[in-house]
């Protein structure tokens, strides 16, 4: 138990790095500027791939970037549609990565979009199950009610797994593409990298944070077996 607690700790100590430096490459790299928008950026890349029925769209605040594949819409942020510099061209190409993804039936993005309806149920419940749960385990030693928390979460762990090979694929699509345009060069295109593997870092700490959870839960759950 002790050595998940620490875990935990380093995971968080992480987390926070990862973010923190995100976010500061991300404003030093919106520094950078090139000849054209987020929004231009993401146009070209659907058209270079064939694809002329997602739209390019601005959305309210920051880090609000995704693509929807329900209605086919690849959703910038203000400043990444507006804007023109690394930071943003990076931002729209990963976006439009998803859409590229969606158009090809990428398997991955495939399994993670039918794992979407049951997350989303299970989110709403997961806390209360899992804290109702625990409640009954300090006054009745009877496990089932957190059994069940657990099966909901680790659908929420098997999404964030899933998403992994999903944000990388996006980002490696949109770096390739960057770089046969030649709208990102030299240092510009060493920085779009350097701003992408930070983005999808973050991804990675959160499925690991919510791994640990989960063996966190199991092992409250296997010790209340043991004493059964």
């Amino acid at each position: 138990m002790g050595g998940i607690y620490l875990i935990s700790i380093i995971i968080m100590g992480v987390s926070w790095y990862v973010g923190f430096t995100m976010q500061r490459r991300f404003k030093e790299y919106s520094q950078m500027p090139i000849r054209m928008t987020g929004k231009e950026v993401a146009e070209k890349m659907l058209r270079d791939n064939g694809i002329f029925d997602v739209k390019v769209i601005s959305v309210p605040g920051a880090l609000t970037d995704h693509y929807n594949p329900l209605d086919k819409t690849v959703n910038l942020s203000d400043w990444v549609y507006a804007q023109s510099n690394v930071a943003a061209a990076a931002v729209a190409a990963h976006e439009c990565g998803h859409a590229v993804q969606h158009n090809t039936a990428y398997s991955w993005l495939t399994m993670r979009s039918k794992l979407v309806p049951v997350v989303q149920v299970s989110s709403q419940y997961v806390q209360w199950i899992i804290l109702g749960g625990l409640a009954v385990l300090m006054f009745t030693q009877i496990p089932w009610v957190l059994l069940i928390g657990i099966i909901l979460f680790a659908m929420t762990t098997l999404f964030s797994f899933i998403t992994l090979p999903v944000e990388f694929d996006a980002s490696a699509r949109a770096l390739k593409w960057l770089d046969s345009t030649q709208i990102l060069v030299g240092d510009e295109y060493s920085k779009a990298k350097n701003a992408l593997k930070w983005a999808a870092s973050t991804y990675v700490v959160a499925a690991l944070g919510s791994l640990v959870t989960l063996l966190y839960y199991i092992s409250i759950f296997a010790g209340a077996r043991r004493r059964d």
